[in-house]
Formats: structure tokens, C-alpha cells, sequence
């Protein structure tokens, strides 16, 4: 349906830029760990579109917010951790009815596991050129605080977005 084509490159555009604008301008940073709120938009885009588009969102938000933006430094593989990123949030949150603690731990832990802990730091120690023994132990300490976290916002923000877009189609 081309309606929906159109909806999903709008909403896919408002989400790069508020993925850029939680990631890159309003973020905690430091060399080894970033604390951020870019996972919000990408999970809600994946929720309403689904795994492949989420993960192109997620994808095409890094490389715009690195390399065209200037934020932070670009490397391919941080590219495809948050196409993977999307693509997970994608796969386990589209076309549920409802979205509780029950179904919204794995995907977040399997985001926390394989692409946080590890692709991203296998993507600093490659960039970086760093032992992982020198960075894993603060990027897992900020991963098991911030995973909790994450799903609660994910579901503060998810359930009335929902409605919402529930109300809109």
C-alpha cells in the first residue's frame, strides 16, 4: 500500500533526526561508554514498521549523525550494530498487541548482550586499538544499570505512542 510506504518515510525521517538528537546531542559521553536515549525513537519505528526498515533507521541514523553531522566518529561497524539494534527492537516488538515486561526483556537483552557488550566493544578495541579487559568491565557495569532502565522508559514512552498511532491508522 503506497500509504503506508509514505507514513513509514515520514515517521522514518522524524525518527533520525530525534534518534540523532538523543544519541549525539543530548547523551552522556565518554571515549568508552555512552549513555544515551537513542534507543527510545528506534524501538517505537521498529514497533510500528517492523525489523528491516527499523534496522535501515538505525543505520542510516549513525552514519548520518557521525559522518555528515560530525558527531562523534564514524566506523562501519558501529553502523552495523545499530542496524542490528533496529532490526532486533524490529523483529520482537512489531505487530504485538501489547508490550509488557514479559515480552520486552529479551529484546533488550539481546541488544545489552550481542550488540552493546559485544560488537560495540569489539568495534572499540578494533578502533581504538585497546585490550577488552581495559574496557569491558565499565561498559558491562553501565549496561547492567542501564538495561532495567532502558525497559522502563521503552515502556513509559511505547505504550502511549502506541495508542496514539493506534488512533492515527
Amino acid at each position: 500500500m503506497p500509504n503506508d510506504k509514505v507514513r513509514a518515510m515520514i515517521f522514518g525521517a522524524l525518527c533520525i533526526s530525534f534518534i540523532i538528537l538523543l544519541t549525539y546531542v543530548f547523551s552522556i559521553q565518554t571515549v568508552f561508554i555512552h549513555i544515551t536515549f537513542g534507543f527510545l525513537p528506534l524501538a517505537i519505528y521498529g514497533a510500528w514498521f517492523g525489523p528491516w526498515r527499523a534496522g535501515t533507521i538505525g543505520a542510516l541514523a549513525n552514519f548520518l549523525g557521525t559522518a555528515v553531522l560530525g558527531f562523534g566518529v564514524f566506523f562501519p561497524g558501529f553502523v552495523l550494530s545499530d542496524f542490528l539494534t533496529g532490526w532486533i527492537y524490529g523483529y520482537f516488538f512489531h505487530n504485538k498487541q501489547t508490550v509488557s515486561w514479559k515480552n520486552a526483556w529479551l529484546p533488550f537483552l539481546l541488544v545489552t548482550v550481542i550488540v552493546h557488550l559485544g560488537l560495540n566493544t569489539l568495534w572499540l578495541m578494533l578502533f581504538y586499538d585497546k585490550a577488552a579487559s581495559a574496557i569491558f568491565l565499565s561498559r558491562l557495569i553501565k549496561n547492567i544499570i542501564c538495561y532495567p532502565l532502558e525497559i522502563s522508559l521503552f515502556l513509559m514512552v511505547y505504550r502511549p505512542a502506541a495508542a496514539w498511532h493506534l488512533q492515527r491508522s
